[in-house]
């Protein structure tokens, strides 16, 4: 839950209150504080600064989201739960900024990943099969159409009105 600075920061105090350690030859405290900047760094390889990005994105300040999110040079190397809260808040980003086949990517890498919970993955599912109406890929907005309707039972009452809503505007476009 810290930027990349904060991050350094605090891996800087620790390397000091190491070697102060050291220098006091009270080796113990040197190797928890060495210990707190490995678990510094794996966090940030792990963690990355998905839960900072998250609060920003649910005010809708997606600029500094995003800014949050590029501190994030190997998405690939966070854990699985963040990965696809990381590709689920980027193609929110993307979607706002109308940059709709980089959302699609997005989501669709999303729905590979658990999220929070099953409405998430149903909303991202949703927001594919939306993105590709708007271009005209009928055939891949019903399987992922279907995708969601799979899930159906474990969704709110919420997505289940904008699956209907989706399933009657393919419908106009049958084929």
């Amino acid at each position: 839950m810290f930027t990349n600075q904060a991050r350094i920061g605090v891996a800087v105090a620790f390397g000091l209150l190491m070697g102060f350690f050291i220098y006091q030859q009270t080796y113990q405290l040197a190797a928890i504080a060495l210990l707190f900047i490995g678990l510094l760094i794996w966090g940030y390889f792990k963690e990355g600064t998905i839960i900072l990005a998250a609060k920003q994105f649910h005010v809708k300040n997606y600029e500094k989201a995003e800014a949050l999110l590029l501190q994030i040079k190997r998405p690939e190397w966070l854990s699985k739960k963040r990965r696809g809260f990381y590709e689920f808040i980027m193609g929110g980003i993307s979607l706002h900024k109308q940059e709709y086949q980089a959302a699609e990517q997005h989501y669709e890498v999303a729905t590979q990943y658990p999220l929070r919970s099953v409405s998430d993955h149903v909303a991202a599912l949703v927001h594919i099969v939306n993105i590709n109406i708007r271009q005209g890929n009928y055939d891949k907005a019903r399987a992922y159409l279907q995708l969601a309707e799979d899930k159906g039972e474990q969704v709110n009452a919420k997505m289940k009105a904008v699956i209907d809503k989706l399933h009657k505007e393919l419908q106009l476009h049958k084929n």
